[in-house]
């Protein structure tokens, strides 16, 4: 592998450095050594070697594929420390696997199951309550289901927010929240059926519901990715 110049160097900037301080340093490095300047200290080799650095470091995307090259020289360079390196790494890799195995237990499957008790049985409840929509005993066994489903959404909402997630899971806890505030919108809609027998309300939350279902699956199937 050739050797990378280090551009942050010749800028005079640490890595970690913004675009506009990239800009602001190179700027400052061609006026100082422009030839034009009349100064002691120009000289076109400079500035050559400024614009060189510009043309990767200014360009984000440039920037990034540069950064993995020096990082990569970086590395090789310290290679009397690459088993101690290695290892550290490998422990890293099982903390994070540890971790997302105790989020896997403790929050992702007791979630799951709050929400499966919630939107599986909405269809067969729809059913017997369309028999007769305005039947007393109907009504009640449906708000019965409403009640159900909230203490179990409550329930969700308390295995979610029980431990952080870990990084490498945060797409399907992101699923599994979005799908925790449809369910919770679904259940108002049809609360709201409940109290004024409108159908929209009824129609609205079953939307929600199917809304819910598509991300929960949408978890799962993320989740099948990472596993």
């Amino acid at each position: 592998m050739s050797s990378v110049i280090n551009h942050y160097k010749t800028l005079k900037i640490s890595p970690t450095a913004t675009q506009a301080e990239i800009k602001q340093a190179y700027r400052r490095l061609v006026k100082l050594f422009h030839p034009d300047s009349q100064s002691s200290t120009a000289g076109h080799e400079e500035i050559v070697r400024l614009n060189a650095a510009y043309e990767i470091l200014g360009d984000a995307q440039h920037r990034q594929s540069y950064d993995r090259q020096l990082s990569q020289q970086q590395n090789e360079q310290q290679s009397p420390c690459a088993p101690n390196v290695s290892r550290q790494q490998q422990q890293t890799a099982r903390d994070a696997d540890e971790q997302m195995e105790q989020w896997l237990i403790k929050v992702y499957k007791p979630v799951n199951k709050m929400l499966n008790s919630i939107l599986k049985p909405l269809k067969k409840e729809i059913d017997e309550l369309s028999a007769d929509p305005f039947d007393d005993e109907l009504i009640e066994k449906f708000q019965i289901y409403i009640e159900t489903s909230r203490d179990f959404l409550k329930k969700a909402h308390n295995f979610l927010r029980s431990m952080p997630n870990p990084s490498n899971v945060a797409g399907v806890a992101a699923h599994l929240y979005y799908c925790i505030n449809q369910v919770g919108d679904g259940i108002e809609e049809l609360q709201l059926f409940t109290l004024n027998y409108d159908d929209r309300h009824l129609h609205t939350g079953q939307e929600l519901f199917r809304i819910a279902a598509r991300l929960r699956r949408e978890a799962q199937d993320e989740l099948k990715i990472k596993s």
